[in-house]
């Protein structure tokens, strides 16, 4: 099958963690014999501050890292329709401009032969329902949602059909264990997040490090001065924006990790992790998290990471991991074969694939569809 990704970007994850995701099951779709294109606006930001910050090599670094992978740019005399032409699965990230989205799906309800699915990965339908609830998804055939709360918030609000959870995974590919010599304590990678978790930042993870006297690096970006300020003081190498392809090499440097769920995560989408501890787990790194409600059961509190309910706990649970070799090598075991059993990118694409053969894409067979 043909299939069409719209996304905000492939070529660039700079502050856009979907782009870890869709690369991983871009991979695996093409690596089962089908065809896959992303489509990306030439002016998205993401790809804009990445090469502000970073210069033409960091992009140019997307063929080196991934060169099954393809992607084209669009402007505002892309001729999306011809770009739709011969297209069989065609699937629209929510950070499409919203003109756009209804634009696809005028193509789709005035004859268009492809499966057209709506993806959500972020938090907006509860932090800024308006601009979700105002997109044009009548035309959808389905909704992609990265969560079950997520799921039921588009089904109670009447927001486009056929709504399906399927939630982000670790591309098994690039994060694996890496066999590395371990010169520091702790690494975080993560963005700082528009003040989505700047008090969770500090109480599980700048005091505790600073208490603690562990060593450590940040990756992210979009850290403002005072957030440095209190990084360095807590002792902790600052590195800015690290592409996902190095990101197993950094976990492999480093005795354990830390998750600090942003708040509309924790509070009004719960069961939601978002993609780093899929990553952290598949990279074989002991993991310890501050507190989110796992609805679905996606991994084994206790057993796959540990849980500090507060900054005291992290204090105490890292203390653990870093004095216990056997407790960090059997976390790290436990949430290496979570991923490998239930959450790597295959395991999505299965589960993308199972939705289209129940879908259905117009004009061929149910058969023919899923091959």
């Amino acid at each position: 099958m043909r299939f069409i990704f719209y996304t905000h970007s492939l070529v660039s994850d700079w502050n856009h963690g979907n782009a870890h995701f869709l690369r991983g099951v871009m991979r695996d779709l093409v690596a089962r014999g089908h065809e896959a294109l992303a489509l990306e606006p030439e002016d998205g930001w993401s790809r804009a501050n990445l090469l502000d910050s970073q210069g033409p090599a960091a992009v140019d670094r997307f063929d080196l890292d991934f060169p099954e992978l393809a992607s084209r740019s669009y402007g505002e005399d892309f001729g999306h329709e011809a770009a739709l032409d011969g297209a069989d699965v065609v699937v629209v990230h929510e950070w499409t401009d919203p003109a756009l989205v209804k634009r696809i799906g005028d193509v789709r309800r005035n004859g268009g032969r492809f499966l057209l699915l709506f993806h959500d990965t972020h938090h907006r339908a509860v932090s800024d329902e308006e601009a979700i609830a105002e997109m044009a998804l009548a035309d959808y055939d389905g909704v992609l949602a990265f969560g079950e709360t997520l799921r039921r918030r588009y089904q109670d609000r009447g927001w486009g059909r056929q709504v399906v959870t399927w939630h982000e995974a670790a591309d098994d590919r690039l994060f694996h264990p890496i066999e590395a010599e371990k010169t520091a304590d702790l690494v975080w990678i993560g963005n700082w997040g528009d003040g989505e978790r700047t008090e969770e930042l500090r109480r599980f993870l700048i005091e505790p490090v600073k208490d603690l006297q562990l060593s450590g690096s940040v990756h992210g970006v979009r850290y403002p001065e005072p957030a440095l300020a209190a990084l360095a003081d807590a002792g902790l190498a600052y590195h800015g924006w690290i592409a996902n392809a190095d990101v197993p090499a950094a976990f492999a440097r480093h005795k354990v990790t830390v998750h600090v769920p942003r708040r509309p995560y924790v509070e009004a989408l719960p069961g939601i992790p978002t993609i780093r501890p899929f990553e952290a787990m598949a990279c074989g790194i002991p993991l310890v998290s501050a507190p989110w409600r796992d609805e679905e059961g996606l991994f084994r509190a206790g057993t796959d990471y540990l849980v500090a309910e507060d900054g005291d706990a992290m204090r105490a649970q890292l203390r653990r991991v870093l004095n216990d070799p056997d407790l960090a090598a059997s976390l790290a075991a436990a949430g290496l074969d979570t991923i490998r059993a239930r959450h790597t990118c295959r395991h999505r694409v299965d589960e993308l694939l199972q939705t289209i053969e129940r879908l259905g894409v117009p004009g061929n067979t149910v058969k023919e569809a899923a091959q």
